[in-house]
């Protein structure tokens, strides 16, 4: 699967009017964030239609992380800063970047097990 580039690393509050057919960019190229402006042509993107299904203000994703695209889901806050402008994705549990081909996975601190207490027989 190809990975965005992150836009910004916050969402973008939006007025949406209902029943209005919106572009919501995938790829993160836009110039003109959230909404597609053709900047995808060759990156195997393609941007996601949606409509507003209510008149009012929406907080749409830039950082291409959101599991609920087009809204915003909180995903930016895993993302650094200075990805911005640059190809990026959070792992599953939202702790590491992904390789993007034929890279090696980065590593991660992990909770030590806690110590199992063995039975006392009387």
């Amino acid at each position: 699967m190809t990975t965005p580039t992150v836009a910004a690393s916050t969402p973008i509050t939006v007025s949406l009017e209902e029943g209005t057919k919106y572009f919501y960019c995938a790829c993160g190229r836009s110039s003109d964030q959230p909404f597609c402006d053709g900047s995808h042509q060759g990156s195997g993107f393609t941007p996601l239609a949606f409509v507003a299904e209510a008149n009012g203000r929406a907080l749409l994703c830039r950082c291409k992380q959101t599991a609920t695209p087009p809204y915003c889901d909180g995903t930016h806050a895993r993302v650094p800063a200075d990805r911005v402008g640059t190809t990026f994705a959070v792992d599953e549990d939202g702790d590491n970047e992904k390789p993007e081909s034929g890279g090696s996975p980065v590593g991660r601190t992990t909770q030590a097990r806690p110590r199992r207490r063995r039975p006392t027989w009387s």
